[in-house]
């Protein structure tokens, strides 16, 4: 590879081929771009430097809480209580090591998703098609470039077939720019009139094209300035947000709390004579500062980034990705799915297995993409090249088609699927047909070569190829078209019947009209294939010079079975409250047969026709939006007044998509959907999720695991505020009550820090509720902290605070000498029943006993680390004089038990009220 210094869209497209060392039809060998690879490096833009471990920790200082602790560590040294200082200084420490770790693990998931959402790029290397992302990418590879994919690198046109490329991003300039392969262009012209070439960050939009990579990674022009392009952005979601306003609302109440109970305790301690003025100072600082530190829900915001991190891992082990936070919990309030059909409903496995021409039916043998299989008329094997008709209808069908038919590179032989199909698989169905017949692409076009094309265009529901061809006349042109067969048939205006062009009456339209109907009442999928021959081209090939006046040669049936899976996950879904919608441009026929397999059309649903979507207003359709399950025949634009006829009516909807024209839809949506495998770039850039398996069941499960997500939020919520709430309830009714605080500072921090943190972060995990998609989807307004929640808190609150109390009236009794046992009792009876507690609100409604008491291991180790830490703090000698603990006997342990116990029992208690008053409700709301 030698370069030059003269610029790429100056030169000829030979040149720059020769300076780049490539081959415009094999490409680079892989052992070629691999030492590339090395010398350039990846085709990727540098980010911004992650910050450092040292850089992270500091960050963890970086709090109003961290202030207060502190504070509060100088001053004890300050008055001489270094074991004080001390201990505070280690809880400070040991916080700072676990966000760093926690920060760790979120920015190794988020590195994971950065990763997934990386571009791909059809390359060709070795003289085959492979699609290989897009940071491997190297100059002197050649791409081929689609519509609704983006440029993957700089690269300078080989071919360029109707391409229009949007710029926007780099010029600014908002309409498409037509692209032109063979122009030179003068060197002083800016990027936008640069017409031969192609920038990285841009979209093709429009017809398709062959181009070679000239600049890579920091090279492009993007590269050059990447200083100003955030490589990521961090995004806050409208759950983060309302959690962040409960916790400042809460923290203004909790510290106003704080702050009173230290006032009382130092004007107590100063008017009853028995401490100086220092130590009442500090007493009563360390107190409001400890129980400022228990009372703000500081963990509330990391808790919910770990747990989303969490849960977006393990939507992407159910094949889905999330692009978007808030897609999250969207998921858990969608109650409606409109779902493509093909290659999400179905297997996208299109097997070309019927020809209708002239009245004749010829059956196909043979499945996938292995080219083995014959041809039959009435269970009697036929020869295709005794019948011209049907074998100049797959020629055309071939030539009319982009899609790749090759060997797989292990060598197995025809017959074992030994072969992979690289382009659109109903091109690739009429390409393996072709093939079955002997006819091949290489051969193919050498003898008709392509010289122009129209691109398939959704609202046309057609695509043209020009070929040079000789039929005996001399040197021509002809055009192969395909696409939907009512809409084709408009366009002929005659037919090839026993190797004769004659006219296309009234009664041969008929015939093939109804040739196409019952195909399609058999769930076929059947598309049109027409020719037009030409002595001279139009000056100007578009649809209206070249796709009239043409001459039918048949049809083509392929069959795309439906996915075995998908009628018990539209089951599961329709269980859950959730309505699934077929969205599909086959035909009615079709759709309705594919529905009926899987059970999505209901008894009394409809099947609407775009059409029909066309003659009635938005409010009309609204208006009847609930009794259709399938919409065939639809354009991407009808998608969006779908959409828009379902938020009508407060539906959360979630809208599949993977063209281009899907784009609009995807974004109106609740949540858009693009397909991973099919899906162009611009839909997958546009949607909140993609289906990296296009399939349907990833919905569902996506749906599932987003009710799970939101329901952990919600689960740690309620404990975190429950513990909490009872903390500063037994403080504030101690001190207003005029004895000692039950809780010294040291142990309070103690139960902010491991008590209250370990199994909070456990209930981040939990696997679900059996029962979650037996519920009706959550409604979006909905506050997090429900009225059944409040009733929670509220019964919570009175049990801790009420047991806490009592162990601590208990300890006074035995030992009326000092208050270290009071404190070591009530200390221990808010411990263990914060833990034993954690099991139980790891479902809001179901017995901790249905869920399963040892099903969630992470609460085993929360639970069972925290127990023994807590048990150190009591019996270990040197560590009672720091939390002023003394150990506890049996005597002890047979008053605190019960106590302990009572808020568990009590939350059980509360779960089974709300099941008996939801199962009184349920056949009211039925």
């Amino acid at each position: 590879m030698t370069t030059t210094s003269t610029p790429w869209h100056t030169q000829p497209i030979d040149d720059v081929v020769e300076q780049l060392g490539t081959d415009i039809k094999h490409g680079l060998s892989e052992t070629t771009a691999a030492e590339r690879l090395q010398q350039v490096g990846p085709n990727a833009l540098q980010e911004q430097p992650r910050p450092t471990f040292w850089q992270r920790l500091l960050a963890q200082f970086q709090s109003f809480v961290i202030y207060i602790l502190i504070f509060a560590a100088v001053l004890s040294g300050l008055l001489g209580d270094w074991v004080e200082a001390a201990a505070i200084a280690a809880i400070v420490a040991l916080n700072a090591t676990m966000g760093v770790i926690q920060e760790g693990r979120a920015e190794e998931a988020l590195a994971v998703l950065r990763k997934l959402t990386s571009p791909d790029a059809l390359v060709i290397r070795g003289g085959h098609q492979h699609v290989i992302p897009a940071s491997q990418l190297v100059p002197g590879d050649v791409v081929i470039l689609e519509a609704g994919n983006h440029i993957p690198a700089d690269v300078r046109l080989i071919e360029a077939m109707n391409l229009k490329v949007d710029e926007a991003s780099m010029t600014g300039e908002s309409v498409p720019v037509d692209k032109r392969a063979a122009m030179i262009v003068s060197e002083d012209s800016v990027l936008g009139d640069r017409r031969n070439m192609a920038y990285m960050s841009t979209t093709a939009t429009y017809g398709r094209g062959k181009a070679v990579v000239v600049n890579t990674g920091m090279k492009t022009e993007i590269g050059k300035i990447a200083d100003m392009i955030q490589s990521t952005e961090t995004e806050i979601t409208p759950l983060q947000r309302r959690l962040d306003e409960l916790g400042r609302t809460l923290s203004i109440g909790s510290l106003a709390i704080c702050l009173l109970v230290g006032v009382v305790i130092f004007v107590r301690e100063m008017t009853g004579g028995d401490f100086e003025f220092a130590d009442a100072l500090t007493d009563s600082i360390m107190t409001a500062v400890a129980l400022a530190i228990a009372a703000v829900p500081e963990g509330l915001p990391a808790v919910v980034t770990i747990n989303l991190a969490i849960g977006m891992r393990e939507m992407i082990r159910r094949n889905a990705l999330i692009r978007r936070l808030p897609a999250v919990e969207t998921l858990g309030s969608a109650s409606t799915i409109c779902s493509d059909k093909t290659g999400t409903l179905t297997q996208n496995e299109m097997t070309a297995v019927r020809l209708f021409v002239t009245n004749k039916r010829f059956d196909v043998s043979g499945e996938g993409f292995s080219p083995v299989g014959s041809f039959s008329q009435n269970g009697v094997d036929v020869e295709i090249a005794a019948n011209p008709e049907a074998g100049r209808l797959l020629l055309a069908a071939l030539l009319a088609s982009d899609a790749q038919l090759e060997m797989n590179r292990d060598g197995r032989d025809e017959g074992q699927s030994g072969y992979q199909m690289i382009g659109d698989p109903t091109e690739g169905a009429m390409v393996v047909a072709a093939a079955k017949a002997g006819l091949w692409r290489e051969s193919s076009e050498q003898e008709y070569p392509r010289v122009n094309e129209i691109p398939f265009d959704s609202a046309r529901k057609r695509m043209s190829t020009i070929h040079k061809g000789n039929n005996g006349n001399g040197t021509q042109f002809v055009v192969f078209t395909k696409g939907a067969p009512e809409i084709l048939l408009e366009h002929c205006d005659s037919v090839l019947e026993n190797g004769v062009v004659v006219p296309l009456d009234d009664m041969k339209r008929q015939e093939i009209l109804a040739a196409n109907t019952q195909m399609a009442h058999q769930a076929l999928r059947v598309l049109a294939v027409a020719q037009r021959e030409l002595d001279t081209l139009p000056e100007e090939v578009t649809p209206d010079t070249v796709e009239n006046h043409l001459t039918l040669l048949g049809l083509i049936a392929m069959i795309d079975p439906a996915r075995p899976e998908v009628k018990s996950a539209i089951a599961k879904a329709r269980h859950a409250g959730i309505r699934t919608v077929m969205v599909t441009g086959d035909y009615p026929d079709t759709a309705r047969a594919i529905a009926e397999q899987i059970g999505l059309l209901r008894e009394n649903g409809r099947v609407m026709q775009g059409s029909e979507l066309e003659r009635i207003s938005g409010s009309e359709l609204a208006a009847i939006i609930d009794e259709v399950d399938v919409f065939a025949r639809v354009s991407p634009e009808h998608k969006v007044r779908i959409v828009e006829a379902f938020r009508a009516r407060d539906y959360v909807v979630a809208m599949t998509g993977d063209g281009v024209n899907d784009a609009p839809a995807l974004k109106r949506a609740s949540i858009g959907v693009a397909m991973g495998i099919t899906g162009t770039d611009v839909s997958k850039e546009t949607a909140d999720m993609v289906l990296t398996d296009d399939n349907y069941v990833s919905i569902v499960s996506a749906v599932e695991q987003g009710r799970v997500i939101y329901a952990n939020i919600r689960k740690f919520v309620y404990f975190l505020l429950s513990c909490n709430l009872a903390e500063i309830a037994v403080i504030f009714l101690a001190t207003l009550a005029g004895a000692p605080s039950p809780l010294t500072p040291i142990q309070l921090l103690w139960l902010n820090l491991l008590t209250d943190g370990a199994p909070a972060l456990a209930l981040g995990v939990e696997k679900g509720d059996p029962d979650i998609m037996d519920r009706p989807p959550r409604p979006t307004k909905e506050p997090i902290i429900d009225r059944n929640m409040r009733l929670g808190l509220v019964l919570q609150t009175i049990a801790k605070t009420t047991a806490t109390l009592l162990a601590f009236m208990i300890g006074r009794h035995l030992d009326p000498t000092s208050w270290d046992l009071a404190r070591t009792m009530a200390f221990v009876t808010l411990s263990m029943s914060e833990l034993l507690r954690g099991y139980t609100s790891r479902s809001e409604l179901n017995s901790v006993f249905k869920i399963g008491v040892f099903s969630n291991s992470f609460m085993q180790y929360a639970v069972f680390t925290s127990s023994a830490l807590l048990m150190l703090v009591v019996y270990v000698p040197f560590l009672q004089e720091i939390f002023d603990t003394v150990p506890l006997q049996v005597e002890h342990w047979l008053y605190a038990v019960p106590l302990l116990l009572t808020p568990a029992v009590v939350d059980e208690l509360t779960k089974l009220y709300l099941r008996m008053k939801q199962e009184k409700a349920a056949p009211v709301a039925a």
